[in-house]
């Protein structure tokens, strides 16, 4: 009976949520305080019955009941247990409780921790959360029952996709869906300012907090993904444009345009308008990133289903949410000032380019991800859009705001001179410029890649760390939590892009046919082909590669790249063997046998710099937490003006 208690759990689940939705927000435009009260224990009901419904699934995964569909579907008693485990969310139904979990989570953490809000405002936040919760546990129950019965139950079920047996499986998707989802919060809060009418400032500092630590999660997410597909796949890249892909960056895209409006929205009153659109369109894309994933319009490695029925449920609630954000947007957003004016030398105008460079980046992204779909639904042909559009359209749009990361917090508020930041940046843009140059003597390959890498580094660390000197030189003035995590985030940048374009453009990769004995040699490194033996895994067979690294005769590692099949579907996978290093990774992918006589073929790179991709990445994401804690978010809140 425990299915259909999980079952039950996911219907009390959406009663919870239907409570959470509709009293509270009649409460608060009513005045009816015992209603508004309702909404914190609701949520935390609601949280309680999408935790047993998620253990229960977990447990029917632990213990092999083939009896549901779903387990029957994505497991066999030969799966390891962790694997037993992440498979849980290893497939559409499961990954939709995964998020229905992780939103009810989101939902009792705002109603803890924001006791000091305004009861009206906190029950219009909670109740807007309710109203997704209500759309998400219906898609589920509807459409993407995990719970569903198979009888007669099968003695040993499928098997989870190869691919996704991995521990990056583990990680990738929770994190993933914790700042997807967390975008619901900064919508939420906007939602609410604009139901109560009063959109102020008051609204972005309540959920300037909740927008960073989503940004941060969402960031270290993507990265982890990211990270997957270079050491899963077996082509050695880390990035390929793929649809699902840009479905996760286009929020994050437009999140990070969030979080800076957000700050002048906060500090000066300014881009109220703006701010608010970017809440909406920042949980917008989001939808459509679930809708991409879930509809079957895209063939992807990492899609979840291809079910036009829910495509078509997804379609109708994205049209819903949005639909009903921007009329409601279009009725109450701010039609008097905008905040003090600025002049155009000011830190406001700055982010106003930035935002706009953003929003640019995240709709030519959203074109792209669409237009193959849009092109065959109106019979125009079939379209590809691949990395040339996405690759050389992006570096465009972020050439001048790399130019500008500098400036921004060295330049102030409403006025500045502009020689001013000039004269303080101007030594630290020589240092760059000379960088670049010694790099573009030195450095083979790809000429003028690596000197824009080192000048870009050179130019955003070294401005980054400007700003910290001149900070902590001025008497009387704080260095901050927002300005370290600013800082960090900065500096992260310039990792990531100095990691991006030097990988691009001093990766060596050969694809050979092998012996045993073969040497190959690459950027210096000798490659030597020892031969393959037999090894049996727990739920696969396969053959393992032994390949011994050397460079000038000195051993550096011996590698076992393997190609495995998996003993239930009989599918063949590539596991790839890597020597990390933070300046170069070495990376060998095990191919097909191509004789008798034992030759192979083996693909080999030597991935300069590959790793700081990912420390950059992680940088970005620890400024946006260490932001999120800066302690004047935790003061109590002012009271509303009368």
């Amino acid at each position: 009976m425990l299915p259909e208690i999980g079952q039950f759990a996911l219907i009390l689940a959406l009663l919870m949520a239907l409570l959470q939705a509709l009293l509270p927000l009649l409460g608060a435009q009513r005045g009816i305080e015992a209603w508004m009260r309702l909404a914190r224990p609701a949520a935390y009901a609601q949280t309680l019955f999408v935790i047993a419904a998620f253990g229960i699934l977990m447990h029917a995964f632990v213990v092999h009941d083939f009896s549901i569909a779903y387990v029957a579907r994505n497991s066999n008693t030969l799966l390891p247990l962790p694997y037993c485990i992440a498979a849980v969310w290893g497939a559409h139904e499961g990954s939709l409780l995964l998020w229905i979990l992780i939103l009810a989570l989101w939902t009792s953490a705002v109603a803890r921790f924001s006791r000091s809000l305004p009861l009206p405002v906190i029950a219009r936040v909670l109740g807007v959360m309710g109203v997704v919760s209500c759309g998400f546990l219906l898609f589920t129950l509807f459409t993407s029952d995990p719970f569903a019965r198979l009888l007669p139950a099968p003695t040993e079920g499928a098997d989870l996709n190869p691919l996704l047996q991995d521990p990056g499986l583990a990680m990738h998707p929770p994190m993933l869906y914790s700042g997807y989802v967390g975008t619901t919060v900064a919508f939420a809060f906007a939602i609410a300012a604009l139901i109560d009418g009063k959109v102020d400032a008051r609204w972005v500092r309540w959920s300037r907090p909740w927008t960073n630590v989503a940004w941060a999660l969402l960031t270290c997410g993507i990265a982890l993904g990211s990270w997957w597909a270079y050491y899963v796949l077996g082509w050695g890249g880390w990035w390929f444009w793929d649809p699902v892909e840009n479905a996760s960056f286009m929020p994050w895209l437009a999140g990070t345009a969030l979080i800076h409006s957000q700050a002048v929205t906060e500090k000066r009153g300014s881009f109220r308008g703006w701010t608010l659109l970017l809440a909406i369109a920042a949980f917008s894309l989001s939808l459509l990133g679930t809708f991409i994933v879930r509809s079957g319009v895209i063939t992807s490695v990492h899609s979840f289903a291809a079910d036009p029925a829910r495509g078509v449920f997804i379609l109708v609630f994205l049209a819903l949410v949005i639909g009903g954000s921007l009329l409601l947007y279009a009725w109450r957003a701010p039609r008097d000032g905008d905040g003090a004016p600025f002049a155009a030398a000011s830190r406001e105008t700055l982010i106003l380019v930035n935002n706009l460079l953003l929003t640019a980046a995240c709709a030519m992204v959203l074109i792209g991800t669409l237009f193959p779909l849009l092109a065959d639904a109106l019979k125009l042909g079939r379209y590809s859009v691949g990395p040339p559009y996405f690759g050389t359209l992006f570096a465009l749009l972020m050439a001048p705001l790399l130019l500008l990361i500098p400036f921004g917090p060295l330049t102030r508020w409403q006025r500045e001179q502009a020689s001013t930041p000039i004269k303080l940046l101007a030594p630290w843009f020589a240092l760059a410029l000379a960088g670049g140059a010694l790099a573009l003597l030195t450095l083979p390959h790809g000429w003028w890649k690596p000197a824009v890498a080192v000048a870009i580094g050179l130019w955003l660390v070294a401005g980054t760390l400007r700003f910290v000197r001149r900070r902590l030189s001025l008497r009387g003035q704080r260095f901050t939590a927002e300005m370290l995590g600013m800082s960090l985030a900065h500096i992260g940048v310039a990792v990531f892009f100095f990691a991006v374009l030097m990988t691009e453009s001093q990766s060596v990769q050969m694809d050979v046919a092998v012996a045993p004995g073969h040497v190959v040699t690459a950027a210096g490194y000798d490659f030597r082909f020892d031969g393959v033996q037999r090894r049996e895994g727990p739920n696969y067979v396969a053959d393992q590669g032994r390949v011994t690294v050397t460079r000038d005769d000195a051993p550096v590692a011996i590698m076992h790249p393997e190609k495995r099949q998996y003993v239930a579907g009989g599918q063949v996978m590539t596991q790839t063997a890597i020597v990390p290093g933070l300046t170069r990774d070495l990376y060998v992918a095990l191919g097909e046998k191509l004789d008798t006589g034992g030759t192979w073929a083996l693909r080999v790179y030597v991935k300069p710099w590959v790793r700081c991709i990912w420390l950059g990445a992680l940088l970005m994401a620890l400024g946006g937490l260490t932001t999120a804690f800066d302690r004047r978010f935790r003061r109590k809140p002012e009271a509303a003006p009368a």
